[in-house]
């Protein structure tokens, strides 16, 4: 199938992010080590390889980005201690399919953390410049809250490298709850990882497509109670994916993977089973 999946009229092309290291352990949280492992393989360090591939959406309106990847501006250090290996290569992406970033119409944040928005402002030359100029940049009203005022938890993942330039910007959109972005697609907040954490709702022609954000980073997530030491409001992630989770499974809809090494997107039963698949290549 490639790096691309049909939903209706709408076609979803997975663009190279970049790709990082986490710890597992904080990766699957409270779970034991011996349960996760099973499905996701993990280094001498105890660490597991993740993407950071964000998620092209072709309607037949518009364009449309979900997530941002790793961006071109982490440091050698940086790159020392996320243990990087792809490198960041949305803009090629685009231009080998025919499109440049100036026609992305819209990009879509789950929310701000840093390995998910420092794709947003990238840097060329000596100067940082929003790396989709036309979009309009969707996020929660209180997710932008807490990235303009963050606590002590999340000051180390709002990065301000990422925020001055879309905040002098025009192109920042916030909505409140639930909205449509474009016919066929929504933003919905469930909080949980953040506060202002939101999800991503796909429909065309009969067909579903959802994007839990960090509620479901990878497959190996499926279990509502098999969530991140990152997630800020733990129960609140929890009570969403239960929710989400049963209804979109029994929708008979697409699962669709901004982080998962393996997978780019899933169908699974009741109990978590993969009934199918499309494989990154």
């Amino acid at each position: 199938m490639g790096n691309a999946l049909r939903i209706g009229k709408f076609e979803l092309l997975w663009l190279t992010g970049g790709s990082f290291a986490v710890d597992g352990g904080v990766a699957f949280g409270p779970v034991p080590k011996l349960l996760w492992e099973k499905k996701l393989a993990c280094d001498s360090d105890n660490f597991i390889q993740v993407s950071a591939w964000p998620i092209l959406v072709k309607t037949p309106e518009k364009l449309v980005l979900i997530e941002s990847g790793l961006g071109n501006k982490l440091t050698e250090k940086q790159k020392q201690i996320f243990r990087t290996r792809e490198t960041w290569k949305v803009p090629e992406d685009l231009h080998a399919r025919g499109m440049r970033r100036e026609h992305i119409d819209y990009v879509i944040l789950t929310h701000y953390d840093w390995d998910h928005s420092a794709g947003v402002v990238m840097q060329e030359g000596q100067d940082l410049k929003l790396t989709f100029p036309r979009a309009k940049h969707i996020l929660q009203k209180t997710e932008w809250e807490d990235v303009l005022e963050p606590n002590t938890r999340s000051v180390h993942t709002y990065w301000p490298i990422n925020i001055e330039t879309l905040k002098k910007s025009e192109n920042l959109e916030l909505v409140d709850g639930e909205a449509e972005i474009v016919p066929g697609i929504r933003t919905l907040l469930t909080g949980g990882h953040t506060r202002g954490h939101q999800i991503v709702l796909m429909e065309s022609q009969g067909e579903k497509a959802v994007h839990l954000g960090d509620l479901l980073p990878t497959h190996a997530h499926f279990n509502p109670l098999w969530i991140t030491a990152y997630d800020n409001f733990p129960l609140d992630s929890i009570r969403m994916k239960e929710r989400y989770l049963k209804q979109y499974v029994a929708e008979g809809a697409w699962f669709i993977f901004y982080q998962d090494p393996i997978y780019l997107a899933c169908k699974f039963d009741e109990k978590g089973n993969i009934v199918d698949a499309a494989k990154a290549c």
